[in-house]
């Protein structure tokens, strides 16, 4: 059911280069990433986030989370910024809408909802972003979005507020999730993997990153593409909070929203092959992905 679709190969890889900074750069033109997640159930998953933004070139990142895993979370990864958000009694992020607003307005792509246990607190979370970008007058030009894991679950509920603002958005479920966004069964969509993420892409007028063990890429113009070069061993946990990252610095760097999907799909099975190949094939960890992301994106700027 994916022969429709475009194979992410070397000729598309070559003809529609990842975007690379020029020499003359700070690290405000390479990109500002603000990633927004983490709770005290999963607190480091954020912290893979936020530093495969880095890994994948993006010249500032900040980490919102919940204030009691701030300095564990900066002392560990003193090159991100660091934002506590109120945390409520089971240890989520209670959303702060004003508190978000001027953060919003410094960041050129935003990654909401990794490593979050609940969907309801997460839920929320995306109703304060969406508030929050209001306020600050934010259109699709001044900021890329990525809406991952638990932020999904409940994304039907805003999904006439996104195509109203427009923005430059990518989510990136797996097929629980995507079952979720579409109020389908998850066999349902493994019956037809294509159909469902186009659907989705056109629902949310937004680039969808079906994650699986090929990996379907679709926009809202109806566009499709296959990856197949991933392995089994990125099937761990945390590789999916480590793939956002790579997408939300890829925005921030100034790519369109599909070539970031497209390029963070590649670099982020690229580097579970390199593991695979230098660790083991089942066994290496998301944080070992993170090392070889810098090796991927220099073969990605030769291509």
């Amino acid at each position: 059911m994916e022969t429709n679709c475009v194979s992410l190969d070397a000729s598309w890889l070559s003809a529609n280069p990842v975007p690379m900074p020029s020499e003359a750069v700070d690290k405000n033109a390479r990109g500002r990433v603000l990633v927004i997640g983490g709770c005290l159930q999963v607190p480091g998953g954020i912290q893979l986030t936020a530093e495969a933004a880095l890994r994948a070139g993006a010249g500032k990142v900040r980490i919102g989370t919940v204030a009691s895993a701030v300095i564990p979370i900066g002392t560990l990864l003193p090159e991100v910024g660091m934002l506590p958000l109120p945390e409520g009694p089971g240890g989520e992020i209670e959303a702060d809408v004003q508190l978000l607003v001027p953060h919003l307005s410094r960041s050129d792509a935003l990654v909401v909802g990794p490593a979050m246990a609940c969907e309801h607190h997460a839920s929320r979370l995306v109703e304060a972003v969406l508030d929050a970008m209001a306020l600050a007058r934010l259109d699709a030009l001044e900021l890329g979005l990525v809406i991952d894991a638990s932020a999904l679950m409940r994304l039907a509920d805003h999904a006439a507020r996104l195509r109203t603002l427009q923005m430059s958005c990518v989510l990136t479920p797996h097929i629980g999730e995507m079952a979720a966004l579409l109020g389908r069964e998850a066999s349902d969509i493994e019956r037809d993997r294509v159909a469902a993420a186009r659907q989705a892409a056109d629902r949310f007028d937004a680039v969808i990153v079906l994650k699986g063990a090929t990996t379907l890429v679709a926009d809202p113009g109806g566009a499709c593409f296959v990856y197949s070069g991933g392995n089994v061993g990125l099937a761990t946990g945390g590789s999916g909070d480590v793939l956002a990252g790579i997408v939300g610095a890829l925005l921030a760097r100034g790519a369109r929203p599909l070539d970031a999907a497209l390029w963070a799909v590649w670099l982020h099975g690229e580097a579970g092959r390199h593991c695979a190949q230098t660790i083991g094939p089942v066994g290496y960890l998301a944080r070992e992905l993170l090392i070889a992301l810098p090796r991927m994106l220099g073969i990605a700027s030769e291509e």
